[in-house]
C-alpha cells in the first residue's frame, strides 16, 4: 500500500509536469537538458519503478546485459509497457552520444509504449531510461533533473553507472536479454 508521502510525490510530480508542458518546454528535441542544480533522492518529483502497490513481482522483471567496449554491464528491467517494447526489441545495437557529463543516449528502432507512464520523470544515477521525444535509450551515469517525455525503464546493476561513466565521448552498446 503507498504511503501518503509516496501519494503526495506523485501527485507533485503530476503538477510539476502539467506546469511544464504548460509552459511548452524550451523547444529542444533529441536530447535531455543536463542539470546544473542539485536534486535529492527526496525529490517530490521522483520517479522511479512502479509503486510498490503496483510493482510487478521480482519474476516478472527480465535482466539484460549490456556491453559496451568489450566490457559486459548487467540491469534489471521494469514490468511496464515500455519496458515490455524495449525486450521485444532485443537484441539491439545503439549508437549512443555523450549528453552533459550525465547520460549516453542513442536512437532506438522504434518508439516505446508511453502507456501507464507519467509525464516526465527525475532519474537517479545508474537508471535506464527512454526519452520519448528523441525516441533514445538513456543510460544514466550522472545527476538528472525532473524533465517530461523521460520514463524509467529499470536499474543498472552494480558499479556499471560508474563504468558507464569512466567511458569518454560516443559509444556503441550492444543490448541483449541475459542469460544465465
Amino acid at each position: 500500500m503507498p504511503t501518503s508521502r509516496t501519494i503526495a510525490r506523485v501527485a507533485l510530480s503530476a503538477i510539476l509536469g502539467l506546469a511544464l508542458a504548460a509552459c511548452g518546454g524550451n523547444g529542444q528535441a533529441g536530447a535531455t537538458p543536463t542539470a546544473t542544480s542539485t536534486t535529492s533522492p527526496d525529490s517530490a518529483s521522483r520517479a522511479t519503478a512502479p509503486p510498490s502497490d503496483t510493482a510487478a513481482p521480482r519474476e516478472e522483471q527480465m535482466n539484460i546485459q549490456i556491453t559496451i567496449n568489450g566490457q559486459r554491464l548487467q540491469a534489471t528491467i521494469f514490468d511496464s509497457a515500455a519496458g515490455r517494447d524495449l525486450l521485444a526489441h532485443l537484441p539491439l545495437t545503439v549508437d549512443m552520444t555523450d549528453h552533459g557529463a550525465v547520460e549516453k543516449t542513442g536512437p532506438l528502432p522504434a518508439p516505446l509504449s508511453l502507456d501507464g507512464q507519467p509525464d516526465g520523470a527525475d532519474p537517479d544515477v545508474g537508471d535506464v531510461g527512454y526519452y520519448a521525444p528523441g525516441n533514445d535509450l538513456v543510460l544514466y551515469y550522472g545527476d538528472q533533473s525532473y524533465y517530461p517525455g523521460i520514463v524509467i525503464l529499470g536499474r543498472l546493476d552494480g558499479d556499471a553507472a560508474s563504468r558507464i561513466a569512466d567511458m569518454d565521448g560516443a559509444v556503441t552498446a550492444t543490448v541483449e536479454p541475459r542469460t544465465a
